[in-house]
């Protein structure tokens, strides 16, 4: 298999450089609703990184859930190995691609748990079904390769019958609050437009990057 030329001529859209958003958010957002209306189902989803207490690097993807002046936010497994790492170091990245745009999106920051209401709050909104497998699933521990949740499914059935699903504790809200975050837009001859946006103090400066 020879992949050295496979590539691709990104010539969709520009960076305007005289015409920004003061707030990185907003920009955020603005490309956000272009990525929605290619592909609503999936314009939400980015790969979230962390780094272990040993130092090793982790990347998966994840679904954004809200967005604000206060960053990112992402559900998950409070007992999954992403939520180890960000345990020992809260540091994480955050990188979306929408290739139909031709544009990326990459953001640094802290992480810390939600209120415990926000994730309440959210929890009830999800599919019962959904909610149901978040009392289940034991992420990223290991479980045999003929493993079947049929019966535990039955179980928590039962238990919830006629009645909301509470929202188990190991389950939770994640807010990355943002200290860089670069937009990158595809351009020809791989001069790309990148425009990075850093938190220094209490205010957003923006910087144009080299290609």
């Amino acid at each position: 298999m020879d992949i050295r030329n496979v590539r691709l001529e990104y010539k969709k859209s520009v960076i305007d450089f005289s015409n920004l958003e003061d707030h990185p958010v907003q920009y955020f957002l603005n490309w956000f609703a272009d990525a929605l209306a290619i592909n609503k189902n999936e314009a939400n989803a980015c790969v979230l990184s962390t780094v272990s207490e040993n130092n090793l690097p982790s990347s998966r993807v994840v679904l954004l859930k809200e967005v604000n002046e206060d960053g990112f936010t992402f559900f998950t497994n409070y007992k999954s190995n992403k939520s180890k790492d960000i345990e020992v170091n809260p540091n994480v990245a955050l990188n979306f691609y929408w290739p139909e745009l031709e544009r990326q999106v990459r953001i640094s920051g802290v992480t810390e748990k939600i209120a415990t209401k926000a994730s309440d709050k959210y929890f009830k909104t999800r599919p019962r079904e959904s909610q149901i497998g978040a009392w289940i699933s034991e992420q990223s521990k290991e479980i045999g390769l003929d493993d079947n949740f049929t019966e535990t499914i039955n179980v928590l059935e039962s238990k919830f019958k006629g009645k909301e699903v509470e929202r188990p504790l190991h389950w939770g809200g994640y807010c990355i609050i943002p200290s860089r975050i670069e937009f990158w837009q595809g351009r020809p001859s791989r001069l790309h437009d990148r425009l990075l946006y850093k938190l220094e103090g209490d205010e957003w400066n923006k910087e144009r990057l080299a290609p």
